[in-house]
């Protein structure tokens, strides 16, 4: 998503790619938290369906942005072009919801250009790589589930399979700063990358950034993530994404973390941000600190609007952050229909009930939950630094 400022176009929320990764669960019953990189099993195991064959990880090459999602979806199953096994859960497992879903693409033909999960006909999953492990929300039921995998000559692969969710509660996953494979991306998508080319962040281009995860000092949890930004032209931006998983039954969201900024003069804003995307359709829950914005005498918070896609200013102010000083920030969200209905936003000790209602964006056929995080230079392109800790997102 992008907006127009002076010289710049800046943020564009879109970086949808993941890696594998490995997830772990807490307690159970009417609200459990969800934790990545350590544990066993993950958001809900089930019995292992199959032993899948091994396969080499890999990403998609540079293509068009991707098509509409088809429904209902082909069910090609295997063939010559290969096929799709589903590691867990098992066919037929009862599950809690979110349930942990590992499945892998065996190609024989051509390099994976995409794959896609079907929940009840609802295309609620995309990624550019040929596996993944990833949470998915249901409701409680039983619900039909195919996974699709689609090669560089346009062939199809597939696995169908059932599952019963048993219950499903308030999760909440954790500690998002420190899971692997966040994707980043500057004004346009990087060479080499399946959106090659495309915008991502908007922006100048050329930033100079990075991204450190498990540091230990400066951190609340002894376990932050540190982020760089300088060295471009002015109004460069970063954008970092991570991916949860997907799933059409969620419909409210709160996003929990911690940030600090070491030279608060430095950057045009920050933005937070937490998407769901069903089908064709992205709900963004777009949110920015706008520095500069046109609050009286202080910066303001931004929120999103996703048709026409525009930033919208909130009663909210957001003055510049006190230098090297955490700040908690609490957003809580509800999808609503084809809106995005932002309800409250919460900065240390002081809640704004906001109580706002923008659109969905259409045509988006990347289906996925994730959250992002996107650092914008100013004119300068002064260089700062950014902590991010206790990242966290609970999903009802």
């Amino acid at each position: 998503m992008f907006r127009i400022r002076p010289l710049a176009l800046v943020a564009l929320f879109s970086a949808l790619l993941i890696s594998p990764f490995s997830v772990g669960c807490g307690s159970s019953g009417h609200s459990s938290t969800v934790s990545y990189g350590s544990g066993s099993g993950g958001g809900a195991p089930a019995p292992a369906a199959q032993t899948c064959p091994t396969v080499t990880l890999a990403e998609a090459g540079p293509q068009p942005f991707p098509p509409a999602a088809p429904t209902p979806p082909p069910t090609p199953g295997s063939s010559a072009a290969g096929s799709v096994c589903v590691s867990t859960p098992g066919n037929g497992a009862s599950v809690t919801s979110p349930m942990t879903m590992t499945a892998v693409a065996d190609l024989t033909q051509a390099p994976i250009e995409y794959m896609r999960v079907y929940i009840d006909g609802s295309a609620d999953y995309f990624t550019f790589y040929n596996q993944f492990t990833a949470l998915f929300w249901m409701a409680p039921g039983t619900h039909n589930l195919e996974v699709l995998a689609t090669d560089a000559n346009g062939e199809n692969v597939s696995t169908s399979f059932s599952v019963k969710v048993t219950g499903t509660a308030y999760h909440t996953v954790t500690d998002i700063q420190n899971m692997p494979n966040w994707e980043p991306c500057g004004a346009l998508y990087a060479p080499g990358t399946p959106r090659a080319g495309q915008l991502c962040a908007a922006g100048a281009g050329g930033a100079v950034a990075t991204m450190t995860e498990d540091v230990s000092s400066p951190s609340l949890s002894g376990s932050s993530a540190h982020f760089t930004m300088g060295g471009a032209p002015g109004y460069s931006n970063e954008l970092y994404t991570k991916s949860l998983g997907g799933g059409d039954n969620p419909t409210q969201f709160v996003y929990d973390f911690y940030v600090m900024v070491d030279n608060p003069d430095a950057p045009q804003a920050l933005e937070f941000d937490v998407n769901q995307t069903i089908g064709d359709t992205r709900w963004v829950f777009g949110t920015e600190c706008n520095f500069n914005g046109h609050y009286p005498n202080v910066g303001e918070w931004d929120v999103w609007d996703g048709n026409p896609q525009g930033w919208q200013p909130t009663s909210a102010p957001c003055p510049k952050f006190p230098a090297n000083q955490w700040q908690h920030i609490v957003w809580t969200f509800e999808r609503v229909g084809n809106q995005v209905h932002y309800v409250s936003l919460q900065v240390n000790d002081t809640t704004y009930p906001l109580d706002l209602y923008w659109n969905a964006q259409p045509d988006w056929p990347m289906g996925q939950i994730n959250v992002a995080f996107q650092m914008d230079d100013n004119s300068a392109a002064t260089p700062y630094n950014v902590w991010l800790d206790n990242v966290n997102l609970a999903v009802n």
